[in-house]
């Protein structure tokens, strides 16, 4: 059942990679009545299950059809190259897209990254999701080039990556319908902006700064000075009124 004592809550979708953890950390502190609902979702399905209404915003990559959505980028990813351990690229530090051209490149249909076609040479097909594609890197079929944290999503042990240069990145952003900006919106924008517990931006301010007070005006006479007589109103310090 609902009403009105019943706590509002807000519902987050996150693409895989992504880690919302601090930010839910810093609602949890901020708003401990309103409950947080994390809801992991597909970077192909993102989009829609904001633009639906089905989660209040989504934490998802760049770029993106942004009809009806605002969307914050909110930082920018390194690409690497995932590779098997024994393979050359392992030896070094940073490798470019050159390095890599004599090799099979997997492109999976999840892909995150804006390009048509990746360095290096196609496969014969395509593997549906970034997970085929690392069991196909682990199987020595070819190399993979996604951003950082799906790398680290993907961990194995017998696979490491290396930055590759030369290739689109990937950027993460906070979306919502852009119809509407609620107040639990407005307070998470604020938390994943850093703004702090105390700003009052997107609210109201509870309390206003108190008038100043004026000094009540003395009718005693300025010092140094005294009231002209009538008729002397004008006259020179000094002399006498010309006629």
């Amino acid at each position: 059942m609902t009403g009105p004592d019943t706590p509002a809550s807000f519902k987050l979708a996150y693409v895989p990679g992504v880690t919302p953890s601090k930010w839910v950390r810093i609602w949890a502190e901020r708003s401990p009545d309103v409950p947080l609902d994390l809801v992991q979702t597909t970077a192909a399905d993102a989009r829609a299950l904001v633009r639906d209404r089905e989660v209040d915003a989504v934490l998802l990559r760049l770029p993106i059809d942004r009809e009806g959505l605002h969307a914050i980028p909110l930082y920018t990813e390194t690409t690497v190259v995932v590779v098997p351990k024994d393979h050359l690229v392992a030896a070094a530090d940073e490798v470019s897209v050159d390095d890599i051209a004599d090799d099979v490149v997997l492109h999976p249909l999840d892909d995150t990254l804006d390009w048509d076609t990746p360095p290096g040479k196609p496969a014969l097909e395509r593997p549906a999701t970034t997970a085929d594609a690392i069991e196909l890197v682990a199987a020595g079929v070819g190399l993979l080039v996604v951003p950082q944290s799906l790398a680290r999503l993907h961990h194995r042990r017998d696979l490491t990556y290396r930055p590759i240069s030369g290739t689109p990145e990937s950027g993460v952003a906070l979306s919502w319908p852009d119809e509407e900006t609620s107040d639990l919106m407005e307070q998470f924008i604020g938390i994943v902006r850093g703004r702090t517990v105390n700003s009052t931006r997107g609210r109201q301010q509870v309390q206003e700064k108190p008038e100043k007070k004026t000094p009540a005006k003395s009718n005693r006479p300025q010092a140094g000075g005294r009231k002209p007589p009538p008729g002397r109103r004008g006259a020179p310090k000094g002399g006498k009124r010309r006629r």
